[in-house]
C-alpha cells in the first residue's frame, strides 16, 4: 500500500515536473497532456516504436493485449501522471495570467 501511494505521489511530481518544464520552452501549454498517451503505451508496450510501422497490425494488437491487463494500480499510477501533465497546464496558464512573461 505504501509503494502505491508513493508511486502515485513519484508520478504525479514527475509528468508536472516534466510537462512544466516543456511548457516553459516550447511554449505550448498543453503539448505533454496530449502526448502522455502515447508515451505510457510506449513505456508500458515494450515494443520498438519502428515495429509500429513495419508490423503495425500485429503491434497495435499486442499493445491492446497489454494494455487490456494492466491492473487497476497500474492504471491508478497512470493516471496519476496525466494528473500531473494537465494541474502543470493550469498552473502555467495561472502564471502567464499573473504576468510571468518566461511562462
Amino acid at each position: 500500500m505504501i509503494q502505491l501511494i508513493v508511486s502515485i505521489i513519484l508520478y504525479f511530481v514527475i509528468f508536472f515536473g516534466i510537462a512544466f518544464i516543456l511548457n516553459m520552452l516550447l511554449r505550448r501549454t498543453w503539448l505533454m497532456s496530449i502526448l502522455y498517451p502515447f508515451v505510457m503505451v510506449i513505456t508500458v508496450d515494450g515494443i520498438s516504436v519502428i515495429k509500429y510501422f513495419t508490423a503495425p497490425g500485429e503491434s497495435f494488437s499486442q499493445t491492446y493485449d497489454i494494455l487490456i491487463h494492466l491492473t487497476p494500480v497500474d492504471w491508478m499510477i497512470f493516471v496519476s501522471g496525466f494528473i500531473g501533465t494537465i494541474v502543470s497546464g493550469i498552473v502555467i496558464k495561472f502564471l502567464r495570467k499573473s504576468g510571468y512573461q518566461m511562462f
